[in-house]
């Protein structure tokens, strides 16, 4: 088969702990990349880019937000919207209330402040856990949307709650075309992502990967709790405060809370579910299915059944999402991202019984 490692030796420590050791992998992901940069927006229209791509981008950068605190650390949250929320908040009020302020730092000054805010919301998880610390970053999602919709100096004392955002400037251009949006998101998703790769295969990372296993003995390595806990919020809240940026600026042009509300934390979680906990590669397989299975309920209830009702198809997609999550978590724990493992086991192995 073509997946094959005979033949690759490993002389050097560096080559053994390369990100990706295996050649197949290099050149996958390197294929991947050319696809992404150069044939999609060759190729797909400004319905796709806008509607499927760039939302698809933008929620894959939130579940690997999600997935660095839940999948890595074993802190598990319910408020990762919120987060969003005082992102794109953050973002709005930077670029606005700061005469010049460049985009790209007002998206960096929205994911610091809402490292802040995650933080001082992750204390908790120092002395609560599972279903408990759930329960306490539920509370911050309504904390959250309390405080955008009561007080009135978030959106600059306007009397609507939608908020239109500034035009997007980077160094004298204007981002205002499908591609060009595009190709901001993707730059941003890519350089968080390899960032997050890193992230997790260091001494951070396995850090987290112990808390999360068994906390107890974690600290009775020298694994300190505070330090390794709260780093877990604050990198999952920069990655959720700038993917709200990017939900406000780039994709709907405005900022509202009800965009951010419990639902879309919800969603969020049912991503890293599906896609697979502990896994990069799980947050966008995660989000693809997340964002592409409205769009095949939708047009296979149209094929099959002809006109259906908005309502109805809303509450086909749920008891969709409820019934995907019970079947990963009973046949497959780890989602989909074990499933593309299993798969590449077998075609290395293939045709040796395993």
């Amino acid at each position: 088969m073509v997946y094959r490692e005979s033949g690759q030796f490993k002389t050097t420590y560096a080559n053994d702990m390369a990100m990706f050791p295996i050649t197949q992998d290099r050149w996958g992901l390197m294929t991947i990349i050319v696809i992404a940069v150069v044939a999609v927006p060759l190729v797909a229209n400004d319905y796709w880019i806008t509607s499927l791509l760039i939302p698809f981008l933008i929620f894959a950068l939130a579940a690997l937000g999600l997935n660095v605190l839940t999948g890595y650390a074993g802190q598990l949250s319910l408020g990762h919207a919120g987060f969003m929320g005082v992102g794109a908040y953050a973002a709005y009020n930077l670029a606005t209330r700061i005469p010049d302020m460049p985009l790209l730092l007002s998206f960096l000054g929205a994911g610091l402040i809402t490292t802040v805010v995650g933080m001082l919301f992750g204390l908790p998880s120092l002395r609560i856990k599972e279903f408990y610390l759930a329960v306490a970053t539920l509370a911050a999602q309504f904390i959250i949307e309390w405080a955008f919709s009561s007080i009135g100096w978030f959106s600059g004392g306007t009397a609507t709650m939608t908020l239109d955002t500034p035009p997007m400037i980077i160094f004298g251009y204007h981002i205002h075309t499908p591609r060009q949006r595009y190709y901001l998101t993707l730059g941003i998703v890519m350089l968080l992502t390899l960032l997050a790769k890193n992230l997790v295969r260091s001494q951070v990372g396995r850090a987290w990967m112990a808390m999360r296993d068994m906390d107890v003995a974690a600290e009775a390595m020298g694994i300190r709790p505070l330090t390794t806990k709260l780093l877990a919020f604050a990198i999952s809240s920069f990655y959720a405060g700038v993917a709200g940026a990017l939900y406000g600026f780039v994709f709907l042009t405005s900022v509202d809370i009800t965009a951010f509300e419990l639902e879309r934390s919800f969603r969020l979680l049912f991503m890293v579910i599906i896609g697979g906990l502990g896994s990069i590669l799980g947050s966008f397989l995660g989000a693809a299915f997340i964002v592409l299975l409205p769009i095949l309920i939708n047009n296979a209830a149209t094929l099959f059944v002809g006109t259906v009702p908005t309502n109805l198809i809303a509450n086909i997609e749920l008891m969709v999402f409820g019934g995907l999550i019970i079947f990963f978590l009973i046949v497959e724990p780890y989602g989909l991202a074990r499933l593309w493992h299993t798969t590449k086991e077998k075609l290395r192995l293939w045709p040796f019984p395993h």
